[in-house]
């Protein structure tokens, strides 16, 4: 493991072929990163909107040890806001904590300042550290593995050769050519690589930031690996063991797959902002926050609500220096690791969209243009037997003699549309699905527009 330091912030790159080191559980609260008083409010908010409950099951819905909240339980018990009953041979974790009347009351104040209840979150400053330990670059990326992830596609060598090192450096792609070539199946087979051959990460449930709580793993964009599904499913005494031992996994840790996350048209500047939660008063973090340590890719770029220059603008800082700057709904700000893997990808020319100093931050450039005949070929046969036809050079002869040789250029795309219009014809037709000349221009003809 080799530390390196990148614009004057700490960082850390090596060869990662499996899981990074794991946050460890704390051992009391300062370890845990939180104050008493924030710990209590999150206990009597805890009560208030799920009853009473087991020190167990405390422990295990706010993700962190027994130990951690005894303090917490024994202050909330001598202010009277709580109230205990039960508890057998395995000690205080066993025990019933109810709230009191003076407890709901302080449990309403707590609400009305915050109402997240969920895991605790961990100290921004662990979160920072935990990012540059699994941060992409560096990732091992060998060209058997990115080839396995493109078994689909048909990648001419120089184009799969510009991909590799892209990938290996971790940093900034801007892919760009003609529609209808592959930009955003290439974008999402190296997605498939990433999350494949990636290797996992671990992303916290929130994070505490200003004294915001910034909740961070969605499970609509982050994705557990199968192992880690498994080991979620743990009886009773596993539990108490995870709960009561030393030297566990930080449980306000969630370990995934390296994110892959993609947006389009619908971005906006403010996405790329915290998401605030006016009524709870608590935050989400932006999509490029949730793609830490693995792939964010911005598809149909130039064609989003907003201007190619001021989203250009908003991305110059975390693409030179790797780290953002995020703002409270009070205007305080904080640093954020910028550790992911950018993805342009557009059909617009680059010149009518960037200029020479955002060119310059983006460190791989990939043009991917129209497919030459062997390769249109290739892609054709491989669509062809995908539908159970079999393939027929007079089609691609009729092709190129009608259309290609004259001034529309051939599209990788061209061959799927073509052929499942072949095969939607034979089907209306009750006949079977066959690829023939006729076949091939009664459906060029219906897709090909020629004004």
């Amino acid at each position: 493991m080799v530390r390196s330091t990148n614009a004057g912030r700490s960082s850390i790159a090596w060869e990662r072929t499996g899981l990074p080191e794991a946050p460890t559980a704390p051992e009391n609260l300062q370890e845990a990163g939180l104050t008493l008083g924030f710990l209590n409010d999150l206990l009597l908010r805890t009560l208030y909107t799920r009853g009473s409950m087991l020190g167990l099951d405390l422990a295990r819905f706010l993700c962190l040890p027994f130990k951690v909240l005894e303090e917490s339980l024994r202050f909330l018990k001598d202010e009277k806001c709580l109230e205990v009953s039960g508890g057998d041979l395995i000690g205080r974790v066993s025990y019933r904590f109810n709230l009191t009347d003076l407890g709901r009351s302080r449990a309403q104040d707590a609400m009305a300042m915050c109402s997240y209840v969920g895991p605790a979150p961990v100290p921004l400053e662990d979160y920072v550290e935990q990012v540059y330990r699994q941060a992409v670059t560096g990732i091992s990326c060998t060209p058997e593995a990115l080839r396995a992830s493109m078994t689909h596609l048909v990648v001419p060598d120089k184009l799969f050769n510009a991909i590799g090192p892209a990938v290996v450096s971790g940093r900034s792609v801007f892919i760009y050519g003609p529609p209808g070539n592959g930009k955003t199946s290439m974008a999402t087979a190296i997605g498939e690589f990433m999350t494949n051959a990636g290797g996992e990460i671990y992303v916290p449930y929130a994070f505490l930031a200003e004294g915001s709580i910034i909740a961070v793993y969605d499970q609509s964009v982050h994705r557990l690996p199968e192992s880690s599904a498994s080991e979620r499913v743990e009886d009773a005494e596993a539990t108490i063991r995870r709960l009561l031992n030393t030297g566990t996994v930080d449980a306000r840790w969630v370990r995934i797959r390296r994110p892959v996350i993609m947006t389009g048209g619908e971005l906006n500047l403010s996405m790329l902002d915290l998401k605030h939660n006016a009524d709870a008063n608590f935050y989400h973090a932006p999509l490029h926050i949730k793609a830490n340590g693995g792939i964010f890719l911005i598809d149909d770029f130039g064609r989003q609500l907003v201007s190619p220059k001021e989203l250009l603008n908003r991305w110059i800082l975390p693409l030179e220096s790797r780290h953002d700057y995020l703002a409270t709904a009070t205007g305080k700000k904080f640093e954020v690791p910028f550790e992911e893997l950018t993805i342009f990808s557009t059909n617009l020319d680059p010149k009518d969209l960037v200029d020479d100093a955002f060119l310059r931050r983006i460190r791989h450039k990939v043009e991917i243009l129209a497919p030459g005949r062997d390769v249109y070929e290739a892609i054709f046969n491989a669509q062809a037997k995908r539908l159970g036809m079999s393939p027929n050079p007079e089609c691609i002869n009729y092709l190129y003699e009608r259309y290609y040789n004259g001034s529309r250029n051939p599209r990788a795309s061209d061959c799927r549309d073509l052929l499942e219009i072949v095969q939607s014809i034979c089907r209306f037709r009750r006949q079977p699905v066959q690829l023939t000349r006729d076949l091939i221009a009664e459906a060029a003809a219906s897709f090909i527009c020629e004004f």
